[in-house]
């Protein structure tokens, strides 16, 4: 787009941009450099920005960094808010850096001036003894350093108690930034209202504050979701001050997308086509190559590639293109869905009239 005709360029929205970066995370500023015109926030200034809104917070996982300047282009064709998420930020050290670098440069390049934020996992934690908390932990600290504002823990595998043992034990690293923090609840034997419930009851005893409770797409019923259930953890949520989320959305995606709106979900993590485009820019040798090792891991194969990428032979440029492109293209039908359009700049013109509020 030519200079001349980006809204974002002129003078009065330079200055709201100016007052937008003073809400950057610390983390974030420290990562980034201070001189970074990225305004990377956290995603509990776009609730709040957003609060009498109709929309859904779009999250969309990068599983192949190529698809980062489509993503990035479709939020500023609708205007749009947007998370990216690194979807196994503990694969290995030096993941969590490399994804906030990646991310921020694709949006330096292209003088993206859409708030964003990064969304950390979900990180599953698989069990609650010390050991595994502890290293759990230190992975977090990890994350935290390498500038994201958001980290989501999974933790389904656990039953209620010691969902509320391993959240207490991990939840410094965030709390400490006052960075957001999101969970998806523990095994739901009685129920997921219940389950929930027991989770952040026992958080509150614990005063360990939770802004989004992350419901699977797999948990709200087969076809068309559960809209009384919805409607009841978006209630219960609401009693401890968080919002629903509703994670790995795809069966349906742009088509069922707004359901979850219309119940008040406030956040969706969308996988839809994302992982099928990212594996399918590859070669069909590569992708056998990665099918294989997913299915002895016992993952799907996109979300496998997240992890593998930097080991796979890089894309050419015919490939990094179409890529791009076909990103932009499944994007740009999630934000429309999910009532994202138009909410770039209001939230950029809210927050900064409302910072010190």
């Amino acid at each position: 787009m030519p200079r001349a005709a980006r809204a974002d360029d002129s003078p009065r929205s330079m200055n709201v941009l100016d007052k937008v970066l003073t809400l950057r995370p610390g983390n974030t500023v420290a990562r980034v450099g201070a001189g970074s015109r990225v305004p990377l926030l956290n995603p509990r200034e776009l609730l709040r920005a957003l609060a009498e809104a109709p929309v859904a917070l779009p999250c969309l996982p990068v599983q192949a960094k190529g698809a980062l300047p489509g993503l990035l282009r479709a939020a500023r064709s609708e205007d749009a808010v947007l998370g990216l998420a690194c979807p196994h930020p503990l694969s290995d050290r030096g993941a969590p850096e490399r994804f906030v670098v990646a991310a921020h440069q694709a949006a330096a390049e292209a003088e993206h001036a859409r708030p964003l934020f990064l969304q950390a996992g979900p990180i599953r934690v698989a069990r609650a003894d010390a050991d595994t908390l502890d290293a759990l932990k230190d992975g977090i600290y990890r994350v935290v350093d390498a500038g994201f504002s958001l980290v989501s823990l999974d933790l389904s595998r656990l039953d209620s108690y010691e969902a509320v043992e391993a959240v207490n034990a991990l939840v410094a690293p965030v709390t400490e930034r006052e960075l957001a923090l999101e969970l998806t609840g523990p095994a739901a034997s009685g129920g997921f209202v219940d389950a929930y419930r027991t989770l952040l009851e026992g958080l509150r005893q614990w005063k360990v504050p939770v802004d989004f409770v992350r419901v699977p797409e797999s948990a709200l019923g087969e076809g068309e979701p559960d809209v009384r259930l919805l409607r009841s953890l978006v209630e219960l949520a609401a009693e401890y001050d968080a919002v629903l989320s509703v994670g790995e959305a795809g069966a349906a995606l742009a088509g069922g997308l707004p359901t979850y709106v219309a119940a008040g979900v406030r956040k969706v993590d969308c996988v839809g086509g994302f992982e099928r485009l990212a594996l399918g820019a590859w070669p069909p040798e590569v992708r056998a190559s990665v099918a294989e090792k997913a299915t002895a891991a016992g993952l799907p194969a996109g979300q496998l590639l997240s992890v593998l990428e930097e080991q796979l032979p890089p894309l050419d440029d015919a490939a990094r293109e179409k890529l791009e492109a076909l990103s932009f293209m499944e994007a740009t039908e999630v934000l429309a869905a999910l009532g994202a359009t138009r909410t770039g700049q209001a939230s950029l013109r809210f927050l900064a009239e409302k910072r010190g509020d």
